[in-house]
């Protein structure tokens, strides 16, 4: 049992990333996991980001032999989805653009290594970073599919006293103390933020990418919104269960590194990172008018003049799921952010 006292941003992150963490170890995701992506809704999705690489070159804004970047990318089914469509679009592309993953745990590199092989062969090497910090390249296209809700964060509520309080973990158990820490009083200060999540991190990752990578496209889809909610929104998904952190008698060490835990992602927040550190072509949009200007719409049309009918309606229902407005569509967000000088 944890008697250890933690800011609630170190349990989350011993939770997840610890030597038994939730993510130290390969997890189904999907119908046999835990919770559904977009990734593992259909291979569409994945080949709308790779047609915007192929438009993105073709428009000149990066070269031919730029590095296809993923930072989290469990099993690789994200990047082989996107290689599989770049091929598909431009074959020629494949003799000059580099792959790379940023993955902190070696069993996830060996997994996707292998998994890449097994898809591609010889064709694609990969290279593998172990944090941020150590990409250094001239540029570079950069995926990070719902990475932002895996940052830690602390969980922050205003009393009837208007003090700001602070999370903190003992023995599984979270309690609220005065808030201390000058940079989360300020951060809920300027973006009036009365209750919730406050993510960490973002700052460090994100100055990591403006500083090292000179020119650059970096897309990321996640829950959240650019409002703050103002309200909780940190959850257990266990087996497609979904679990308030704050529901009445939940037992957190049952849960704890064996279940995804995860939160809304405020995305002025990321928005601003960018900004800080000056990159301001910055644009926020649904999943939804994302998939559809990156042309999905189109990559359906290329699937219906070259399958039969049956796989055709197949392949529309799932790509129905990834942009319905009541459903995945508006839920899920992204930022599209540009630096090419």
């Amino acid at each position: 049992m944890n008697t250890e006292k933690l800011k609630f941003s170190d349990y989350f992150n011993k939770w997840l990333y610890s030597k038994d963490g939730y993510y130290s170890n390969y997890k189904q995701i999907g119908k046999e996991g835990d919770f559904y992506t977009s990734v593992s809704t259909s291979s569409f999705f994945g080949g709308s980001i790779g047609k915007r690489i192929v438009d993105s070159i073709k428009e000149g804004n990066l070269p031919k032999n730029t590095t296809i970047l993923e930072v989290g990318a469990h099993h690789g089914y994200l990047l082989a989805d996107i290689i599989q469509f770049i091929y598909t679009l431009n074959p020629k592309l494949l003799e000059s653009l580099n792959f790379a993953i940023v993955e902190r745990f070696d069993n996830l590199q060996k997994q996707q290594t292998k998994y890449l092989q097994e898809c591609f062969g010889d064709v694609i090497k990969i290279k593998h970073y172990n944090d941020i910090s150590e990409v250094k390249l001239p540029h570079a296209f950069i995926v990070a599919n719902e990475i932002f809700d895996a940052f830690s964060c602390e969980l922050v509520y205003t009393n009837k006293e208007e003090n700001l309080q602070m999370a903190y973990v003992k023995n599984h158990k979270i309690e609220f103390e005065n808030c201390k820490d000058v940079k989360i009083i300020d951060h809920c200060k300027k973006y009036k933020i009365t209750k919730g999540e406050v993510g960490i991190g973002y700052e460090e990752f994100i100055e990591n990418i403006t500083s090292n990578i000179k020119k650059f496209e970096f897309v990321t889809f996640d829950y959240g919104d650019k409002v703050p909610r103002n309200d909780f929104s940190s959850r257990i998904y266990e087996k497609h269960e979904v679990f308030p952190i704050f529901k009445e008698n939940l037992d957190l060490e049952k849960y704890f590194a064996k279940t995804d835990i995860t939160y809304d992602v405020y995305f002025t927040h990321i928005e601003d990172c960018f900004k800080d550190f000056g990159v301001k072509n910055v644009i926020f949009k649904t999943q939804m008018q994302a998939l559809v200007e990156f042309g999905i719409i189109d990559l359906l049309e290329i699937l219906k003049e070259n399958s039969d009918e049956n796989t055709y309606l197949r392949e529309s229902q799932k790509i129905k799921t990834l942009v319905e407005p009541t459903g995945m569509g508006d839920r899920f967000k992204m930022l599209h952010v540009k630096k090419f000088s």
